[in-house]
C-alpha cells in the first residue's frame, strides 16, 4: 500500500474523528484544539516564543535555523520518538500545525527521513475552525431541531442522554448548566467547546434529517455560551415539556447535587472530599444571595450546612430534601415561568419523562 497523501477534506476528517497529531506549542493547543487531536508539539512554549522574535528581527530563514538549532540532539531524536510512536499507534491520522506549515512540513519530512510517512492537514488548524464555524452556521440555519424543556430538576439530562438522536450541551460544556453544576473537572475553553459542538451536530446532521434534540438551555452553560446563530434558532424552535411532581424532582437534585457529586468528591479527594462537596455548594449558593434575599438566603444555608452534618455523621442524605424544596419553590420555579413566557416557539407536547422520551422517538423513527 503506496503512502497515504495529504488532506484536505476536512468533513470526512471529523465525521471519522481522524486522530490528530498537533505540532503546535502546548499554549496554542489549550486555548484550542480538536476532540481527537493530541498534542505533539515541534516546539515548547518559550522556544516558540524565541523563534517568533527572531520571525520578527531577521526574517523567516533566520527563524528556521534558530528553530533547527534549538531542536537538536536529544530533545529532537525524544520529539521525533514520540511522532513516530504516535503514527505507528494511529495509522489512520494526520499531522497539523496553525496552518499547515512549516512546523508540520517540518515533523513530516523528520519523521520521513526516520522511516515512517504520515500525512498533513493542508491549511491546518486554522482552516479547519473554519469549517467548524461555518458549519456551526450552517446546521443552525438549516437543521431542525426540538427542545426538551421542563422545571428545574425535572431530568431534562436524563432525558437526552436516553436518546439516540441528541447533542448533550451540558455534556459538552463538562457543566449542568444551573448555579450549582460545576463539575470536578475544568470546562472546555470557549473554542473547544464550539468545535466539539460543531462536530456533533455534523455527525447528527449528516446521518439523517430527522430533528436533533437538545435540552432547553440559557445562553450560558456555566462559562461557555452557545454561539448566538443556535441560540437564536433555539428560541423559536419547537419545544417538549417534561413535567414531574416536586417529590420526583427533590429526588433528582438530591441524586446529581448530594449523592453523585458528592461521590465524585470522595474519589477524588479521599477524606477531604465531603467537606469540598460542602464548601462548594455553600459558595455557589452564595452566588444567588441577592436574588434570593437575605433571609432566603440565611435560611437556606442553615438548611444546607444541617444537612451536611446530618450526612456525614449518619450518612442520611435526606434532610437535603428541605433546602432543595425550598430553593425549586420559591427561587427556580418562578425563573423558569418566566423564562417560559418568553418563549417562541411551540409545545408540542407535555408529559413525564418516560412519555417526553417516547414523544421524542417518535420524532425520528429512523435514528440512524
Amino acid at each position: 500500500m503506496g503512502a497515504r497523501e495529504d488532506n484536505r477534506d476536512y468533513r470526512q476528517l471529523f465525521l471519522s474523528d481522524a486522530p490528530m497529531m498537533d505540532t503546535r506549542a502546548p499554549l496554542e493547543f489549550s486555548q484550542g484544539a480538536f476532540p481527537s487531536a493530541h498534542s505533539l508539539p515541534l516546539m515548547s512554549d518559550e522556544e516558540r516564543h524565541q523563534v517568533g522574535i527572531r520571525y520578527k528581527e531577521q526574517g523567516q530563514q533566520a527563524a528556521i535555523e534558530l528553530g533547527q538549532a534549538l531542536v537538536s540532539g536529544e530533545m529532537k531524536a525524544q520529539r521525533l520518538a514520540r511522532w513516530c510512536d504516535f503514527a505507528r499507534s494511529h495509522p489512520l491520522g494526520y499531522v497539523y500545525c496553525f496552518r499547515g506549515g512549516l512546523r508540520s512540513q517540518t515533523v513530516q519530512q523528520w519523521m520521513r527521513a526516520a522511516g515512517v510517512e504520515y500525512p498533513l492537514v493542508r491549511g491546518g488548524y486554522k482552516a479547519m475552525r473554519r469549517f467548524l464555524l461555518e458549519n456551526l452556521e450552517q446546521a443552525s440555519a438549516q437543521g431542525s431541531f426540538v427542545l426538551v424543556g421542563g422545571k428545574t430538576g425535572t431530568g431534562k439530562t436524563r432525558v437526552i442522554e436516553a436518546l439516540q438522536r441528541s447533542a448533550d450541551l451540558e455534556g459538552l460544556a463538562h457543566h449542568r448548566g444551573s448555579t450549582f453544576g460545576q463539575l470536578l473537572e475544568d470546562q472546555p475553553s470557549q473554542i473547544d467547546f464550539e468545535n466539539a459542538l460543531s462536530i456533533a451536530l455534523l455527525k447528527l446532521l449528516d446521518s439523517s434529517d430527522d430533528p436533533v434534540l437538545l435540552e432547553d438551555e440559557g445562553r450560558l452553560v456555566g462559562r461557555v455560551y452557545l454561539p448566538e446563530c443556535l441560540r437564536e434558532k433555539m428560541q423559536q424552535s419547537p419545544l417538549l415539556v417534561v413535567e414531574e411532581s416536586a417529590e420526583s424532582r427533590v429526588q433528582v437534585i438530591l441524586e446529581d447535587y448530594v449523592e453523585d457529586l458528592g461521590r465524585r468528591y470522595r474519589a477524588a479527594h479521599g477524606e477531604q472530599g465531603p467537606g469540598l462537596h460542602r464548601d462548594k455548594m455553600i459558595a455557589d449558593l452564595a452566588k444567588i444571595q441577592k436574588r434570593l434575599g437575605g433571609v432566603a438566603h440565611a435560611e437556606a444555608e442553615a438548611q444546607m450546612r444541617a444537612a451536611f452534618a446530618e450526612e456525614h455523621s449518619s450518612g442520611d442524605t435526606s434532610a437535603h430534601r428541605v433546602w432543595i424544596e425550598q430553593l425549586l419553590l420559591n427561587y427556580y420555579d418562578p425563573m423558569y415561568e418566566y423564562q417560559m413566557s418568553r418563549r417562541e416557539g411551540q409545545v408540542l407536547g407535555r408529559g413525564t419523562r418516560q412519555e417526553i422520551l417516547e414523544q421524542a422517538r417518535a420524532l425520528s423513527p429512523h435514528p440512524c
